[in-house]
């Protein structure tokens, strides 16, 4: 890795630019400041490893990662928690808000909330027959019924609730009230500041998006200048610079890689010489901790300020699940094998029996329970989904890094606790 080791507050300042794209005076005062101070150290090592561009917007007291990737990670995204719950990824009908809202409360940073319905629903209309926008109705009328109405009352809380967490919109009441009433009324102030940092991408326009295939837009919209090509050519091999920022980009963005995982002929970039150093020193430069076999690259930030991944901690009943699962692909020659949620489902019956008193509430929803466990280990990379085919995981070479220890009751005394029942330690090396 080219230039100086960061300082200890400037690395976690950076991986939480990674994690989040962003840092706010208001909500990270200390790596804020930090961030700003040891800004030149900072987007030096962004600009030369990652290729990202680090930006300062000490008008808008903000400090901004613009993160690109041609391989989007499909599983992650914006977010919102709902009812205390786990966070869900936003619908697209939701996403395609969060667009609209932004140009509206650009034009006009304060407005209220039955305001800012009125001109999206008239921006939708405009182009729903066209199919180029969904069309919204907010309360239940003809042809709408009050579930969908709600719905769509939903996607616009979502849609709102993502930009004022990132801090560009601020809201005078609780949002959540919008849902539950159509007649609710609140107002809506943003920060124009903030809205024009959100751009990380050349203008779409510019780009010409409207005549390219979708499977080509995020290759578009990851290139740094108009000069650049949008995507190489199907016979023309990727150069080597492309090579490292792609298998960069992924080590500090994604919590296991493959360094198989590329589209070129030849020896893998992480399996070069240079290429293996360049990724070690990176990710020890940033504060973040790996394990490294032949066929896989576990990667972990010790402190947790750079992911919003728990695993393997938590006592909630899906962990459990997915730990279970885990105990059972850990074994030798499980990697590779795929899984399905019928096969989870024998799985938990087993363990239940051997356990009758684990996951007793969940005994007639284990399918459920079951897609959750998936879900968790799919997140932490432990789980891949096979290409072309629906409710079907391929477990990584991940896997060999955990075991996992489940603990029975002793004989004679109570059952295990809902929760307590497994716990997992790492079998190579630190995570």
């Amino acid at each position: 890795m080219s230039g100086e080791v960061l300082e200890a507050d400037l690395r976690d300042a950076a991986r939480m630019l990674v994690d989040r794209g962003r840092l706010r005076a208001e909500a990270e005062p200390e790596l804020y400041r930090a961030a700003v101070k040891g800004q030149a150290a900072l987007a030096g090592l962004f600009r030369s490893e990652l290729g990202w561009t680090f930006e300062v917007l000490e008008v808008a007291q903000l400090v901004r990662l613009h993160k690109r990737r041609v391989d989007v990670p499909g599983n992650r995204g914006p977010s919102v928690a709902r009812g205390g719950g786990r966070p869900v990824l936003l619908s697209q009908e939701a996403l395609v808000l969060v667009c609209l809202v932004c140009e509206q409360l650009w034009r006009r940073p304060r407005l209220s909330v039955r305001e800012l319905m009125q001109a999206l629903a008239q921006v939708c209309a405009e182009e729903a027959a066209s199919g180029g926008l969904p069309r919204v109705q907010w309360v239940a009328g003809e042809g709408t019924s009050k579930q969908e109405a709600r719905r769509h009352r939903q996607n616009l809380v979502d849609a709102l609730q993502v930009l004022e967490a990132e801090g560009s919109v601020e809201a005078d009441s609780d949002l959540e009230r919008v849902v539950v009433d159509e007649d609710a009324d609140l107002v809506v102030t943003a920060s124009r500041d903030r809205l024009a940092a959100r751009f990380s991408s050349l203008s779409p326009a510019l780009l010409g998006l409207d005549a390219l295939p979708p499977q080509e837009h995020a290759a578009a919209l990851s290139t740094a200048s108009l000069l650049d090509p949008a995507a190489p050519e199907p016979d023309q091999a990727a150069s080597v610079e492309e090579r490292r920022l792609q298998a960069l980009r992924r080590l500090v963005d994604d919590p296991g890689v493959d360094p198989f995982d590329e589209q070129t002929p030849g020896t893998a970039y992480l399996h070069t010489l240079a290429g293996r150093e360049r990724g070690l020193a990176l990710l020890a430069g940033l504060g973040l901790g790996v394990t490294v076999r032949r066929d896989w690259w576990e990667v972990t930030d010790p402190s947790g300020l750079g992911t919003a991944m728990d695993f393997p901690n938590g006592r909630r009943m899906e962990r459990q699940a997915a730990l279970a699962l885990l105990a059972h692909l850990s074994e030798r020659d499980r990697a590779g094998s795929v899984v399905q949620v019928g096969d989870v489902v024998g799985l938990l019956e087993e363990v239940r029996a051997v356990m009758p008193n684990w996951a007793a509430g969940h005994k007639a929803q284990l399918p459920a329970l079951a897609r959750a466990a998936i879900g968790e280990l799919a997140a932490a990379r432990l789980l891949v989904p096979v290409v072309g085919e629906t409710e079907q995981w391929q477990a990584t070479p991940g896997v060999h890094l955990w075991r996992v220890r489940v603990a029975h009751a002793a004989r004679g005394a109570a059952g295990p606790e809902p929760g307590g029942a497994f716990g997992a330690e790492t079998g190579e090396g630190e995570m």
